[in-house]
């Protein structure tokens, strides 16, 4: 049977292109021979259950690996110690085969209830007795763990891990223990009771550091799409296509196979790319991407709902995109960790950026498609003179600025200096987006978002163009942003880019010129 790319539940390599996951391996094998005790955490579809399957059948030949998955137990298993303690006992039954039989037998009472007491401590001492009679030490590996965090039940199991940990020089326990999820149970908030607001209230503070990469770098996804290239000889530029995909990706797993998947099954042998060669093409990725940021998912609506759930969140990220707010790491800020643990941003030299372009997108079509938004007179007219942008098949951006200058400057003309630093760069995004919705797309250029510069990048049916929106700060400023845009420009092998400036002093004759710089022409509009 064919091989597939994998969107969906636990990659197989026997079934599905996958990254190279020896290395990986390996580094987590080193920590466990070391007797780490560690959790790994990740955004949801991060490929978190594909290593920990590939790690238990990595790890047998030394260890006797117990891969458990709370999900499988019911929350009814959480409500106190003693279900706990029999349905943990039925799950390690279930999962490893040849148990010693003394050992069997007495997991086999806390299972049905028989044992004189159902306690962790009683279960403790068995899986210690456990540990002291098999050949090969024991590795403990639970998936999902953040499924209980919480309970009670669950803080004492935690608190029975650390004590087995603490005392490993005296009383036999695993080699090491794994836990994965998404939520970090070493920084996990509970209730104990319900009239108490959420603490901090983890024993969990044994747990190494785990600086595995998770992500897929682009010699990964290369060596995939090689992989796919021997099977179906498409004659594709595989270290182009591998670094376009990790461009819009940054590697998040599931992104890289979904629109990998796309370009397989959905768009090959359609009109516009009749065949898989003409699907796997710079062309087929921007095609790849308009699809994925237009669909439902899993993924998209747990990140929009995490937005809903936390207006913290909310605010946080809308100052990233919107008004280019440079926003340092702050570990002990409980929205930044939040935002970090959902996958929404990464860390770059001390500052947060959204985590991709995928994300970003389509954080941008939720904040600009918002009905408060849509409702406006900027979202309205752009939408009624859409027909006028577009010229034979292709997009008149100087057109596009001009109207927009004439727009902002009717409606917003007699705003202040703090609302158009603050909002002018969003209007202009909220002006374009009815324009090329369904046929292009947009991104923010990470390298250049602040304050005082963004630059957007638009594709529109396979043209792209380049547009500085930036803050007027002056004539030697603005003469630098010129060159810098003529630089930039090169970067994308265009003769030709575009400058929205937003300007505050009232002198300042609003309009579009057209500049040369060097071997470029500069459209620029001055709001």
């Amino acid at each position: 049977m064919a091989k597939k790319f994998n969107v969906n539940g636990v990659c197989r390599p026997d079934l599905h292109y996958m990254v190279n996951l020896s290395s990986r391996l390996a580094a987590i094998k080193e920590m466990v021979d070391e007797g780490a005790y560690f959790t790994i955490n990740k955004a949801r579809q991060y490929g978190k259950t594909t290593i920990l399957r590939a790690l238990s059948h990595f790890l047998q030949a030394e260890y006797v690996v117990v891969s458990l998955d709370f999900q499988r137990m019911s929350s009814l298993s959480f409500q106190d110690e003693q279900k706990f303690v029999a349905s943990f006992s039925e799950e390690l039954l279930y999962a490893v085969n040849n148990i010693p039989e003394e050992i069997e037998s007495g997991l086999c009472a806390f299972a049905d209830g028989t044992a004189r007491l159902n306690s962790l401590q009683s279960l403790f001492r068995v899986l210690s007795m456990w540990c002291a009679r098999t050949e090969k030490p024991i590795i403990l590996i639970i998936d999902e763990v953040d499924t209980a965090t919480n309970n009670q039940v669950f803080v004492d199991f935690l608190a029975q891990l650390r004590a087995c940990y603490l005392s490993r020089d005296q009383l036999p326990t695993f080699q090491s223990v794994i836990l994965a999820g998404v939520y970090d149970v070493r920084n996990m908030k509970r209730k104990l009771r319900d009239d108490e607001e959420h603490k901090q209230n983890s024993p969990w503070n044994i747990a190494a550091d785990f600086d595995v990469k998770m992500s897929f770098s682009v010699e990964d996804i290369a060596g995939m799409l090689r992989e796919y290239e021997a099977d179906y000889h498409t004659g594709m530029k595989v270290s182009e296509q591998a670094g376009l995909l990790y461009d819009y990706t940054s590697g998040y797993p599931f992104l890289v196979s979904r629109l990998c998947k796309l370009m397989d099954e959905q768009l090959a042998g359609t009109d516009q790319f009749p065949d898989k060669s003409a699907a796997w093409t710079k062309q087929g990725v921007l095609e790849a991407v308009k699809i994925l940021l237009t669909e439902k998912n899993a993924l998209f609506e747990s990140l929009i709902g995490k937005l809903n759930d936390y207006p913290d969140l909310k605010s946080l990220i809308c100052r990233l995109l919107f008004q280019g707010q440079t926003i340092a790491y702050n570990a002990d800020d409980p929205a930044t960790d939040m935002l970090l643990m959902f996958g929404f941003v990464k860390v770059e030299q001390g500052t947060l950026q959204i985590a991709n372009r995928i994300f970003e997108t389509r954080l941008y079509n939720y904040f600009l498609t918002l009905p408060e938004v849509q409702n406006g007179e900027m979202y309205r007219l752009a939408l009624w003179n859409k027909n006028q942008f577009i010229k034979n098949g292709k997009l008149d951006m100087e057109h596009l600025l001009e109207k927009f200058v004439e727009h902002f400057d009717d409606i917003y003309g007699d705003r202040d200096e703090k609302f158009v630093e603050e909002d002018g760069r969003r209007y202009f995004m909220l002006y374009l987006k009815p324009i090329i919705n369904g046929v292009g797309n947009y991104y923010v250029e990470s390298r250049t978002r602040n304050q005082e510069r963004t630059d957007l990048i638009v594709d529109y049916l396979g043209e792209q163009f380049v547009i500085e929106m930036k803050i007027w700060r002056g004539n030697i400023y603005h003469e630098r942003g010129e060159k810098q845009l003529a630089e930039y420009l090169d970067h994308y092998h265009l003769k030709k880019g575009y400058m929205l400036c937003f300007n505050f002093n009232k002198k300042k004759q609003a309009g579009t010129t057209t500049v040369q710089v060097g071997d470029k022409v500069i459209v620029e509009a001055i709001v």
